[in-house]
């Protein structure tokens, strides 16, 4: 059982999600392009619960057995949460699947990848990141549903898995930044800031909370960085820090404002970020504990069909790590908790 936890690290994290670019870019270990024996066991698998008449939500990974490619999924996963923070699991032929089809596909993936949690507030397992149309401008936006620009940030879930089904036009472009190696630059810079960030701050909902309420905020303060059972994990989305200070009508303190600052310049140093282009066919597993992810903006095509689209999990991993209770209630919906389901949100899905 998780207990509220207020101790600090004052020491630096050493550990393989402390990586720099270079690090990251010279190791092979966290990336896998399917052989065509695994393709063809993974598509196997697929039409063996197509032919069953098995849909997305309506089955697990004792449906879908994957002998060989489950338990390099669960090694992918394993990087995730005890390596690099980051996976990459290429090969998937997005151009030959129809929609459905690749929808159990991504789903049996899921089944192995761990616990999937609900992401938005129409309780979706299984959502799609494609621009909707919905303006970033408006701070109940989710971002997912737009073409803007994302800043370093994590979402609300051990994992974060993302299958690219198509590019945009341009733009775009993923960019990842190690957490554990922004706490190290903090501590060795700048360590005066990291009351400020273990006290952490309120968080918006957007109306996705359990009440249903537009300026519903989480009920505590959710620390920034959290050191619990011997690791440091991270929780940042700088737009829902600054929407709650903005609903709460009490301006961040002098100390707190320079401590978050500081932390969001330290996200963008060029020498800290690593980017790439995910290619169709791409599934992206990321830790939001120990990694931040972000893109930039693009440009779609007017072809409904052909426009950005990936397919996205909020996973839990199984036997993740230990949380602190103060730490792992984001969205008041209890420890590691999704989405509460309800019409709160006011943005187009």
């Amino acid at each position: 059982m998780t207990t509220h936890s207020n101790t600090q690290r004052r020491e630096p994290i050493v550990e393989p999600s402390a990586w720099l670019p270079q690090q990251l870019e010279q190791d092979t270990s966290w990336r896998h392009r399917l052989t065509e024996a695994e393709l063809d066991e993974l598509l196997s698998a697929t039409r063996a619960a197509c032919e069953r008449g098995l849909k997305v939500g309506e089955f697990g990974r004792e449906d879908f057995p994957l002998p060989t490619v489950g338990p390099i999924i669960e090694r992918l996963v394993d990087n995730v949460e005890n390596g690099r923070g980051i996976a990459l699991l290429s090969g998937i032929p997005v151009d030959t699947l129809d929609r459905a089809t690749l929808g159990v596909l991504y789903w049996g993936f899921g089944g192995y990848a761990g616990d999937l949690i609900s992401q938005n507030s129409k309780g979706q397992l299984l959502a799609e990141v494609t621009d909707k149309g919905n303006s970033y401008a408006d701070r109940n936006t989710r971002g997912f549903a737009t073409n803007a620009e994302l800043l370093p940030h994590v979402d609300t879930s051990d994992m974060t898995t993302l299958l690219c089904v198509r590019q945009a036009k341009s733009g775009g472009r993923s960019r990842v930044v190690s957490s554990t190696t922004v706490y190290n630059t903090i501590l060795e810079e700048a360590p005066e800031h990291l009351d400020v960030l273990y006290r952490g701050f309120y968080n918006d909902l957007r109306g996705e909370g359990p009440t249903g309420d537009i300026n519903e905020l989480t009920n505590r303060r959710i620390p920034i960085y959290s050191y619990f059972a011997n690791r440091v994990s991270c929780s940042f989305n700088a737009r829902m820090i600054e929407n709650a200070i903005n609903k709460l009508g009490e301006p961040m303190t002098g100390e707190e404002r320079a401590a978050f600052d500081f932390m969001r310049a330290v996200t963008l140093r060029e020498d800290l970020c690593y980017w790439f282009q995910l290619q169709p066919g791409d599934i992206q597993m990321i830790s939001n504990h120990s990694l931040f992810h972000s893109r930039t903006n693009f440009e779609d095509f007017e072809d409904v069909d052909k426009r950005r689209c990936l397919y996205r999990f909020w996973v839990n991993i199984r036997d993740g790590r230990p949380l602190a209770d103060n730490f792992a209630d984001r969205y008041n919906t209890g420890s590691r908790g999704g989405v509460a389901v309800g019409d709160g949100a006011r943005y187009e899905f």
